[in-house]
């Protein structure tokens, strides 16, 4: 029996074939699907083993969050995360309602992994590694994509990996100009890990991706900022407090595949413009910010990274109150 999980996801729909997928198998591995739901969600859930919360039961749970978080907003994915935690779970996995689990999905998740990694090498297009053809991961600077990436060092340690970005196949996170000048569907390389240590940056999303407890407090999705950024500038924060734990950031070849709901690209190239204009500036600014050495110190670390994008109106200014939230209900979990 592999180690259970939680798999987390939001959802407007009523169902989807992909959440049925979830609901099904989560019994065979000892584990739970917790789907969040919003102002425009059609109806409840109901499937076996499936934990669904609507936006009425999200606001009788006993988080100060759930209460401030605004509604019609991704990051009340949060409020799932604080569910799978109060839980009992080690492991989360998040995704969306348009992604599908294959068997490989289901594999034992391992902290620690012997595999190639970048280090000190600035930015990375990571899907480059896993593809022959042009592509890039959403966020990725538009500037840096005629960059040619360093290659990969083998190592016989052992990396420390609680946060790990699982590659998604057919239509995976590309941006809004990918796909609407290539917009080709695409299969990653299989059997395949790359890990990116200190000063390296490559965004990573909330598609298929695996968080381990002591990495926790870094889930945390910004609510003041555009909805199409808000899990690419966490994983900006995400990365270089890392960097103070001695944690790398390990990408793998895709156990799960996506067949996409429908978008208005046009909107997404709106919504992603702040991104284009600012990752960049985002993760230099990041990168020269002094933080503290050590797990210990990740709280802090969180509130000065997030001070850093307030003052520089990367992200609105009542996300601060919003973390301090957020912190005092994780903290309050068993």
């Amino acid at each position: 029996m592999s180690k259970p999980f939680a798999v987390v996801i939001t959802s407007l729909l009523s169902d989807t074939r992909a959440i049925k997928m979830y609901s099904e198998y989560c019994p065979h591995f000892n584990s739970e699907l917790f789907i969040v739901g919003d102002k425009k969600s059609r109806k409840a859930i109901k499937f076996d083993y499936c934990s669904y919360y609507s936006l009425q039961r999200q606001k009788k749970l006993p988080y100060k969050f759930a209460q401030k978080c605004p509604v019609n907003n991704y990051a009340r994915k949060n409020i799932g995360y604080l569910e799978a935690i109060k839980s009992g779970y080690e492991i989360i996995v998040e995704t969306d309602d348009d992604n599908y689990p294959k068997d490989s999905f289901w594999h034992d998740r391992k902290i620690n992994n012997k595999c190639n990694y970048i280090k000190d090498n600035g930015w990375v297009n990571v899907y480059s590694y896993f593809s022959n053809k042009k592509i890039w991961p959403r966020g990725f600077p538009l500037e840096l994509l005629k960059r040619t990436n360093p290659q990969v060092s083998k190592i016989d340690s052992i990396k420390n990996c609680p946060i790990q970005q699982g590659l998604v196949d057919n239509d995976p996170d590309v941006d809004a100009i990918y796909r609407m000048t290539i917009g080709e569907n695409i299969t990653f390389i299989k059997n395949r890990k790359l890990t990116l240590g200190k000063n390296v940056w490559c965004p990573f999303n909330s598609q298929n991706t695996t968080w381990f407890k002591k990495a926790f407090p870094l889930m945390y999705l910004p609510s003041f900022c555009n909805m199409r950024l808000t899990d690419i500038w966490r994983s900006f924060i995400a990365q270089r407090i890392a960097w103070t734990c001695g944690w790398n950031i390990l990408f793998h070849s895709p156990n799960a595949y996506q067949d996409r709901n429908e978008h208005n690209l046009l909107s997404d190239f709106a919504d992603e413009l702040p991104g284009y204009q600012n990752n960049r500036n985002i993760c230099n600014a990041l990168g020269e910010l002094e933080l503290k050495e050590g797990v210990v110190n990740i709280y802090e670390n969180l509130f000065r990274c997030y001070k850093l994008m307030i003052k520089n109106r990367w992200i609105g200014q009542k996300e601060l109150k919003l973390l301090e939230t957020w912190i005092k209900d994780l903290d309050s979990l068993p």
